[in-house]
């Protein structure tokens, strides 16, 4: 399998953190030299381990918004 190439480009926040010290966090990131996405996903404390996680383009994360925006809870 090919290594992935990544590069946090930004972080935007934390969402939570593991007694372990892995953080799930919304990071703006280039994977493979492409143009940045946000991200969510869980992340080692020196970021060279992942888990699995979301890849949203600008659109997508603004549309979540909106619908977070419309739950009560």
């Amino acid at each position: 399998m090919a290594d992935i190439q990544f590069e946090i480009k930004e972080t935007i926040g934390v969402l939570s953190e593991s007694p372990k010290g892995w953080k799930k966090e919304l990071n703006l990131i280039s994977w493979n030299e492409k143009e940045p996405k946000y991200d969510i996903r869980e992340w080692s404390p020196d970021h060279t381990k992942m888990g699995k996680g979301v890849t949203l383009s600008k659109e997508e994360l603004e549309k979540l918004r909106d619908v977070l925006g419309g739950l009560s809870f």
